[in-house]
């Protein structure tokens, strides 16, 4: 898609000229400010650029963002568990934008927290709840990722784990319930209980991140000819597009200008159009001083 879009723009772009129109510019909000800014960041010439409620990366908004509820997380551990391609040969690829993209820990979600905040448990059951994820770190701690494994070690590692989890007392039943089904690797059936271990979640996140950034990080395209004629316009409490640990527009793009406004996402779009207009303006006429020659 981002290819395509590239080329697309530039297509378009390409045609105004030739038809006489000027000055050019681009914008658009959410998905459509961070498509905007991929379009200029191969268009050869200086071009004013206003990306409202967008940001440099696409990573945070599945990871960290309040959308990252709607992805299949136990799904994609399971995956990640099973096949070990994902680790040992497509980890490989990744050049993680620099130093951000496994640097998310301190800033992930803590789902039993999350939970009781969002149901408002308390007391008993808050108690319960600890209870309930103390026993399933135990169980994590008796295990391991068991691909690999085979049988001329007399049984597989998975069989020898789990002996060992029993033996230490650990319940086989704390384990989360989207592990306890049948997977066909290679042919054959695998209990995917074998196939856990104690940071198989975050694992997952940063893969996810990982893979997320190498395709859609800004820091991984051209930096735009004219960097003052970029002004960014972000709302301070949008928890669709988290800006914590990430790097920022203003690391990418050295001389680009972001506007704050009070409100989220959704409120932003709804009430500040004004703001975002205000920054069409300046950008466009901040252009048209610097260069009034360029047609």
């Amino acid at each position: 898609m981002g290819g395509a879009l590239i080329l697309e723009s530039t297509v378009l772009l390409r045609w105004l000229e030739r038809e006489g129109y000027w000055p050019l510019g681009m914008t658009g909000i959410s998905m459509g400010g961070y498509m905007a800014s991929l379009a200029v960041t191969n268009w050869p010439k200086p071009i004013p650029l206003i990306p409202c409620l967008s940001w440099s990366t696409a990573s945070s908004v599945f990871t960290t963002g309040v959308l990252s509820k709607a992805v299949n997380w136990a799904e994609l551990e399971k995956q990640y568990a099973i096949n070990s391609v994902y680790e040992k040969e497509i980890i490989k690829l990744l050049d993680y934008c620099g130093a951000d993209s496994f640097k998310m820990g301190p800033d992930f979600p803590k789902p039993t927290d999350s939970l009781e905040h969002l149901l408002g448990l308390s007391g008993d059951v808050s108690a319960s709840v600890g209870e309930t994820s103390k026993a399933g770190r135990e169980a994590e701690a008796g295990l391991d990722l068991l691909i690999g494994a085979g049988p001329e070690e007399g049984g597989t590692r998975g069989d020898q784990l789990l002996s060992s989890g029993n033996n230490t007392g650990i319940r086989l039943d704390t384990l989360p319930r989207s592990l306890h089904v049948n997977n066909t690797l290679h042919g054959k059936k695998t209990d995917s209980s074998k196939c856990y271990r104690p940071s198989l979640h975050q694992e997952s996140i940063s893969f996810m991140k990982a893979v997320m950034d190498e395709c859609t990080h800004m820091a991984n395209f051209s930096v735009p000819v004219d960097t003052s004629l970029i002004i960014g316009v972000q709302a301070k409490e949008d928890a669709y597009i988290p800006r914590t640990g990430v790097l920022s527009l203003q690391e990418i793009w050295p001389g680009c200008e972001v506007r704050y406004l009070n409100g989220g996402h959704i409120s932003a779009y709804l009430f500040k159009q004004n703001v975002f207009r205000r920054a069409i303006y300046d950008t466009f006429d901040r252009f048209c001083l610097k260069y009034p020659d360029l047609q």
